[in-house]
């Protein structure tokens, strides 16, 4: 896997959670906003202490934890 510099866990900041650079800003909310829709020049400018490369390293790390289990779907 590629290195993602950008993001750490710490159990004091977020219970744990993977965040952006130790702020208060986890990946799974990035990836949130994405999925809502979200482009990342929006999420950008809401968010001016972030940089491009931590969304896009939030986005590759949701990507490889979505890769190591496999979750079965309830069929319709």
């Amino acid at each position: 896997m590629e290195q993602l510099d950008r993001i750490t866990q710490q159990p004091g900041i977020m219970g744990g959670k993977a965040c952006i650079r130790g702020m208060r800003v986890t990946a799974g909310m990035i990836v949130g906003q994405i999925g809502a829709g979200r482009s990342i020049d929006e999420i950008l400018a809401d968010y001016p202490y972030l940089e491009h490369e931590d969304i896009m390293q939030a986005l590759r790390y949701a990507a490889w934890r979505a890769e190591e289990r496999e979750v079965i779907l309830a069929s319709s």
